[in-house]
């Protein structure tokens, strides 16, 4: 492995070039690449055309690739990637307060709260943000909060109102003044001729680069359903869901080539903006899948597979506790019991809930419900002793927040905390680094189905071959275990 290459990810150049032809943000500040015939260095998401592959040098920092004589793209800003060195720690900060006010913290708690979350002045988390983006914290709310309102507008009937105060305003007053001079027309002019669909629910559109192989990724996500919390009607994948204080249900289907419709019921009115990203990590809407073919294709055996379903996606989760607990639900037992076992606890410890979609009537159990049962409430519900304390512990865990099971997560670290509770190895990990952590490199390599798949007898010789797959070894997994018919 040379010097430049990312040493942390151990990627072949080849491998490094076909995260930078894909253009994958799940690798922005962990990967540059160094262009030798401009002498300038970018981010992999950079909007500029694509390096040859011969011009290309790769690094795992910005600082080794101004080391080695690189500029600095002015167009990709290498400044702005979410690093992960010590010298990015300012860069990883304003990205994390960013993703805060994104998801309405300024409008849940105040500038003050948010500075006391992160240890820090108001005064630190305006001059960090300034430098990182040009813009006052403030301005970047006020931006995001006119972009929703502008999407519930032109999508949905819901009142000015309603529309003002689940974008964030303070009032509707301020809403017509601020949308007024921003655009240059009011938020009636907006709507107005606009005809709605009469669906019950809160439309979000949320755009994705085609295909989109729906069913199949649906078909994933309620393989192990408990009949209860998720499902499939009439081509919408439902589930309940929980957002923060908040209870509510969703449903969701392509409604054209790149747009996928999402209706939310309206108790989620005002967790819009905390929901966007998560959406959109449940269903991978970010992943580029011809990117993703064109490297896998090159395998003869994977071939077939990948061409049978183009646009085949990463399922995410919307609770990475549940996600969890399903997979230690799984450990060496068969779906069917693992499914029963997880039924068993959604009816004695999940929260009834009223939806219009025939037998959504739960959600699942929280980590803190959990974490407060005893070994024989688990027991009763199926499980051994043994797992019964793998449950435990991890409920505790995620309870205290000690533990991170979100796709914004360290990725080494959270496994890293994982393998340390008591019957977690490096399948349930791996397989949560997939889902949860929306990680498109894991790959748990010890995986019946995948060893049968693949024709290959012991984990460490499929670990070995599964190099070749490198970055995209999740996607792998998931077109392997939808060749043989499984859900994962």
């Amino acid at each position: 492995m040379t010097q430049s290459r990312p040493l942390a990810m151990k990627l072949s150049d080849d491998q490094c070039y076909q995260i930078v032809h894909a253009r994958d943000a799940r690798y922005d500040g962990q990967l540059y690449v160094g262009v030798r015939s401009t002498g300038i260095y970018c981010r992999p998401v950079c909007p500029a055309i694509r390096p040859r592959p011969g011009n290309c040098r790769f690094f795992a920092s910005a600082a080794l690739a101004e080391h080695c004589g690189f500029r600095p793209c002015l167009r990709c800003r290498p400044e702005l990637a979410p690093g992960l060195a010590p010298m990015d720690g300012t860069r990883r900060l304003a990205r994390a307060l960013v993703d805060r006010i994104h998801g309405g913290a300024l409008e849940e708690a105040g500038l003050d709260a948010l500075a006391n979350e992160f240890h820090l002045s108001s005064r630190q988390v305006r001059r960090v943000i300034m430098a990182e983006f040009g813009v006052s914290p403030l301005a970047i709310a006020r931006t995001r909060r006119l972009l929703l309102a502008k999407q519930l507008l032109t999508d949905s009937d819901l009142r000015l109102v309603d529309v003002a105060f689940a974008s964030g305003f303070a009032s509707v007053r301020q809403f017509n003044r601020v949308f007024r001079k921003t655009y240059g027309l009011t938020p009636s002019n907006l709507r107005r001729s606009r005809a709605f669909p009469a669906e019950e629910g809160i439309p979000l559109r949320l755009g994705f680069r085609p295909p989109l192989a729906w069913e199949a990724l649906t078909m994933f996500l309620v393989s192990r359903s408990d009949g209860h919390t998720q499902g499939l009607v009439d081509g919408h994948y439902v589930r309940t869901l929980r957002v923060g204080g908040a209870t509510g249900w969703l449903a969701a289907r392509p409604v054209a080539d790149n747009v996928l419709q999402v209706r939310l019921s309206s108790s989620l009115l005002h967790c819009l903006p905390a929901l966007q990203q998560p959406l959109r990590q449940l269903f991978d809407l970010d992943a580029d899948p011809r990117g993703i073919v064109r490297c896998l294709e090159g395998d003869e055996q994977l071939a077939p597979l990948v061409r049978q379903t183009p646009g085949l996606r990463l399922p995410g989760t919307l609770d990475g506790f549940e996600l969890a607990l399903r997979a230690i639900l799984g450990q060496q037992i068969s779906v069917k019991a693992a499914t029963t076992v997880f039924r068993r606890i959604v009816e004695r410890f999940g929260e009834p809930m009223d939806t219009p979609f025939p037998g959504l009537d739960r959600l699942s159990p929280t980590a803190e419900r959990i974490a407060g049962l005893s070994q024989q409430d688990l027991l009763d519900c199926g499980l051994t002793r043994r797992r019964a304390d793998t449950v435990l512990a991890l409920a505790r865990a995620a309870a205290d927040d000690s533990l991170r099971l979100t796709a914004s997560a360290d990725r080494e670290k959270t496994r890293q905390q994982l393998l340390a509770l008591p019957g977690i190895g490096p399948w349930t990990t791996e397989y949560i680094a997939m889902r949860a952590l929306g990680d498109p490199d894991a790959f748990p390599g010890s995986d019946l189905g995948l060893l049968r798949g693949t024709g290959v007898d012991k984990p460490a010789e499929l670990e070995k071959r599964s190099q070749q797959w490198r970055p995209w070894r999740a996607y792998v997994a998931c077109h392997v275990w939808h060749g043989l018919g499984q859900g994962g």
